[in-house]
């Protein structure tokens, strides 16, 4: 079986940071993500997804995504019920994120890209509580030679 998502969309709204009982960071938003088609009346139709993301996932989301950013988020579809006050079940279907990628940066107008992962806490590799770490993409050759010599010390060196 299998179950994974991957969608590329923009927060409709500024991400909630919530905490749960046993202090385990929760975070959800929504993105907006267009349909491959207009509709009747020629305009782009748009889902509204929800995502959560949980641990230091959610506390970076929580820290660096705003509305309107353009977002991409890998997970899985859950569906979850509860019974609402009126006594009737209410089936909620959301996107549980591991791993999101910030696709615009505030400060340089889009061209970083900025990977985070280990959403759930729960990984194959026997659920390390490792926090996640940037993966940046500047669209820069690092080992592009400009000519100059590189000034490497003795200490920089592995042997």
């Amino acid at each position: 079986m299998l179950n994974r998502v991957i969608l590329i969309g923009r927060l409709t709204r500024d991400p909630e940071l919530r905490y749960t009982p046993a202090g385990v960071a929760v975070t959800q938003f929504t993105i907006a993500v267009d349909r491959p088609f207009s509709g009747s009346n020629g305009e782009r139709e748009a889902d509204f997804i929800p995502v959560v993301t949980w641990r230091q996932l959610a506390e970076t989301c929580a820290n660096y995504l705003r509305k309107g950013r353009l977002t991409a988020v890998e997970g899985r579809i859950q569906v979850r019920n509860y019974e609402n006050n009126e006594g009737k079940r209410v089936y909620v279907t959301e996107v549980i994120a591991d791993n999101v990628r910030f696709l615009e940066s505030n400060r340089d107008g889009g061209q970083r890209e900025e990977s985070y992962g280990g959403g759930d806490g729960y990984n194959a590799g026997g659920g390390s509580s490792r926090p996640a770490q940037p993966s940046r993409n500047n669209n820069v050759d690092p080992f592009k030679d400009d000519g100059r010599p590189i000034d490497i010390s003795e200490d920089d060196l592995p042997f």
